[in-house]
């Protein structure tokens, strides 16, 4: 029975790191950081939009950290699918015209390295067209807060919670405002 359990202990700890779930790394976590500062902006506006879309604590003070989390974890299957698309678009390309492939890829001696350069320019591209289709969003999302604070400060609190909150106490209308403005844009 013991040597049941420890041979049963010993093949799950084998077993647990290939199943286990991969985390971003540290690079993923900067550009993440990165994305999230840029989000975040500098004025009153955006700050308050990135804490209520973000934060998830009383305060909001939060917002940060969910922030980075969640745009790792984008980044990282970004990255992924980027990678894994580019290989298969290379096999298929290497298999229409190998000598072709070669020359336009290959840059040692023999050109046995195009294969490897092809996987990671066009990765390397894909994932710059997810990062610029990001940012166009952050822009617009920062574009909307500043598009809500101008009618919260015009219209007043009340009657721009009245419009645009949702909640029994209202206090969620200028999220709703810029979620609104931000999808519309």
């Amino acid at each position: 029975m013991k040597r049941l359990i420890a041979v049963t202990a010993a093949l799950a700890s084998v077993a647990l790191p290939a199943t286990a779930v991969s985390k971003p790394d540290q690079v993923d976590r900067k550009n993440a950081a990165q994305e999230c500062r840029f989000e975040r902006g500098s004025t009153a506006a955006t700050r308050e939009a990135f804490r209520s879309k973000y934060g998830t604590n009383r305060n909001k003070r939060n917002a940060f950290g969910k922030c980075v989390s969640r745009r790792a974890q984008d980044e990282e299957n970004e990255r992924k699918n980027a990678s894994k698309n580019s290989a298969q678009e290379c096999k298929d390309e290497r298999a229409a015209n190998p000598q072709a492939f070669a020359l336009k890829y290959g840059t040692n001696a023999n050109y046995n390295n195009a294969f490897g350069k092809c996987v990671s320019s066009k990765a390397k591209a894909k994932k710059d067209a997810a990062d610029a289709k990001d940012a166009e969003q952050a822009k617009k999302r920062k574009k909307a807060a500043k598009e809500c604070k101008a009618e919260r400060d015009s219209m007043g609190r009340g009657a721009f919670a009245t419009k645009h909150g949702t909640k029994k106490n209202k206090r969620n209308a200028f999220g709703k405002c810029v979620s609104k403005k931000g999808r519309a844009a």
